[in-house]
């Protein structure tokens, strides 16, 4: 689902061509997999596409050198994230997506991150995947932004 918004709002401020967003799990469970039928389903109530063509994958430590940004959903996540890094510039690139949403708590350098956590919907109902796509939407903007700056 951040994958479909991103790319959404990337087009949207006209940075899609310049911006190369992707998602990739921590583990292979659903490697090859397409998206969620329910994350499909609420993305396009939203308006969004449906991420036709998409298939779950493993992120691989060797893909995380070219990356400018690594977002997070999971302070679990961050951590295995940039253990796989290995190299600390590397690993300083992982940032928790719910960073970048106004309205998320402020976390301190050295406080735990997991108050971040964009909530898992995968064991809920139609409501969780709502509240999913409201929180990766409520960060979305801020993420262009640090984007933009950066360019």
């Amino acid at each position: 689902m951040a994958e479909v918004v991103l790319r959404d709002r990337f087009e949207a401020a006209g940075l899609g061509e310049l911006v190369v967003v992707d998602s990739t799990g921590i583990s292979d469970e659903e490697h090859g997999h397409p998206i969620d039928r329910r994350a499909r389903t609420v993305l396009v109530a939203h308006g969004y596409s449906a991420g036709e063509g998409h298939r779950a994958r493993q992120v691989r430590a060797t893909e995380l050198p070219a990356r400018d940004l690594v977002l997070a959903m999971t302070a679990t996540h961050a951590r295995s994230l940039r253990r796989l890094a290995a190299d600390p510039v590397i690993a300083g690139r992982v940032v928790m997506f719910r960073s970048f949403d106004p309205a998320a708590p402020v976390v301190a350098p050295g406080e735990p991150e997991h108050v971040l956590d964009v909530d898992d919907p995968w064991y809920g109902g139609p409501e969780d995947f709502e509240d999913c796509l409201a929180q990766v939407e409520a960060a979305a903007d801020g993420i262009v932004a640090h984007v933009r700056a950066a360019l």
